[in-house]
């Protein structure tokens, strides 16, 4: 496998979870990174996820990752910023990490591969691109279901 073949496993590890949950959220890309023989793909949640709902978004990360075959490797219950670390059977390690203001984090990082060049991700984002903005900016889409009781 070469790095653009792991970038392209690393979007199909994305695009499952985010079909598992549902009622859907929007998301957007974050930056791809290449290492001296691995990638990371990251993805940035762009609706509100309550702190209310928070606890129903892990689980039904967490379910998916398991039900898939996914080794835990470390779960972080801190109510604030919590996280859950994984590693798929390919050892690709897979995380999901709640950030400021409560915002969701998905990063997807691959074992050590063949070198390649990487193409951006193919996936369209659900969400505005916030294209030419230095940063991603914080959640802004409301859900009835996965932002209910936010402000």
């Amino acid at each position: 496998m070469n790095m653009q073949e792991a970038a392209e496993r690393s979007d199909r590890i994305l695009d499952d979870v985010f079909d598992a949950v549902r009622p859907e959220i929007r998301w957007m890309h974050g930056p791809t990174t290449t290492g001296s023989c691995d990638v990371t793909r990251r993805r940035a949640v762009m609706t509100i996820v309550s702190a209310e709902r928070r606890g129903n978004f892990l689980g039904v990360v967490d379910r998916s990752w398991r039900n898939s075959g996914y080794r835990m490797k470390s779960i972080n219950n801190d109510p604030d910023v919590p996280a859950i670390f994984a590693q798929t059977e390919d050892g690709f390690g897979v995380s999901l990490i709640v950030g400021g203001e409560g915002q969701v984090f998905f990063e997807v990082d691959s074992p050590c591969v063949e070198k390649s060049e990487v193409a951006e991700s193919t996936t369209r984002a659900t969400a505005p691109t916030y294209e030419g903005m230095e940063n991603i900016p914080r959640p802004n889409i409301r859900s009835p279901f996965w932002s209910a009781g936010a402000p």
